[in-house]
């Protein structure tokens, strides 16, 4: 069981663990145990989590959805196969919690009247700086 929140639990049947050789450093042990993890959830058939949350997530992340809807993850950072089992679970975690919330509206804003005064008195500054850099100074320029 992959435990999101108190209430958002995800049964170990709707997760499916594929192991499969890493490359990279480990010598003779890389080549020989299947390490790296590739964890599976589908997402599409899951009755785990909330509608609106599987929405969002459908939506956030369908770059990482297959075809089937399933939410793949490679785990392959350690040489323990443990380690990786963990780090793929700890993966999925996060990115179920980050979505958890619907994100906030934004309320357009306007700029004050402070900062529209500042940002032109700058804007006057850094002109007259390079007007003085081009040449002869001008009667208006002193």
């Amino acid at each position: 069981m992959l435990s999101i929140t108190r209430n958002i639990v995800i049964p170990d049947e709707e997760l499916k663990e594929e192991f499969f050789l890493a490359s990279g450093p480990g010598g003779q042990h890389v080549n020989k145990v299947a390490t790296a993890v590739r964890l599976r959830y589908n997402l599409r058939a899951s009755e785990a989590l909330p509608p609106d949350l599987k929405e969002r997530l459908m939506k956030r992340h369908r770059a990482r959805l297959t075809g089937d809807g399933e939410i793949l993850i490679e785990a392959r950072r350690s040489r323990n196969r443990e380690k990786n089992r963990l780090d793929a679970a700890e993966r999925l975690k996060k990115l179920i919690l980050n979505q958890l919330y619907p994100p906030k509206k934004r309320r357009p804003t306007r700029p004050t009247a402070g900062s529209v005064q500042r940002r032109l008195e700058n804007k006057k500054k850094r002109a007259l700086t390079k007007k003085l850099r081009s040449g002869k100074p001008s009667s208006e320029q002193i």
